[in-house]
């Protein structure tokens, strides 16, 4: 982590650092909360996206976060859809995830009553990681106009827009995902946790090692 903090001031602009660093940092704390969006706000007090618009597109650009917007349609293409103002931000690497936020190694394998609530982040972060090795398809959120439900990935592959709702263990509550199924009716719902392979009426349940291959033609 520190070799990465380093090469922030080896190659950015010497004025961005500071913000390059503090933005990198807020990553865990934001995606461990229930926020709807990235919250400026929650990096520093009083702080606006204006402050930050060159340290985030120098760390989209490098490769090193992924930025992911906010949609409130299921309609083709979603790109035309997509709020600019609401996005989530994820790293690139699992890995540098649970180190950034000093996960032990026992605790991550072992489990433990006081983790499951960061365990929920940490797997949404290793779906996003999965859905972007898919070449030609690309990665939304849906939340419902008051915020009342939230489908943590929608896919565009250009042909369909599917809704993936992602659980960390085998709770298989999906009431997110049923309120979007109801509204938009997909040709097909995911739902991805730790249990197995499962077709449903309107729902697939595929397990979390199956993400990343279950696309592929």
């Amino acid at each position: 982590m520190a070799s990465y903090e380093q090469n922030f001031s080896k190659h950015a602009p010497n004025e961005t650092v500071p913000r390059i660093r503090m933005l990198w940092n807020s990553i865990p704390a934001q995606l461990a909360k229930e926020n709807k969006k990235f919250i400026y706000g929650l990096i520093k007090e009083g702080f606006r996206a204006k402050e930050y618009e060159l340290a985030m597109l120098w760390l989209t650009d490098c490769g090193l976060i992924h930025k992911v917007h906010r949609v409130t349609t299921s309609s083709l293409p979603l790109r035309a859809y997509e709020d600019q103002r609401a996005f989530k931000l994820f790293l690139v690497d699992i890995g540098l995830l649970a180190c950034m936020a000093e996960l032990r190694q026992d605790v991550l394998l072992d489990g433990n009553e006081l983790f499951k609530e960061f365990k929920g982040a940490l797997t949404e972060q290793y779906v996003l990681q999965q859905l972007k090795t898919l070449k030609g398809v690309r990665t939304y959120y849906w939340t419902a106009e008051r915020a009342t439900a939230e489908v943590d990935f929608l896919i565009d592959n250009g042909i369909d827009v599917i809704p993936i709702e992602v659980k960390a263990e085998t709770n298989l509550q999906a009431k997110s995902l049923k309120v979007y199924y109801e509204k938009f009716k997909p040709r097909l719902s995911i739902r991805t946790s730790m249990a197995d392979y499962k077709k449903e009426d309107w729902l697939l349940n595929l397990p979390l090692w199956a993400v990343g291959i279950a696309f592929v033609k």
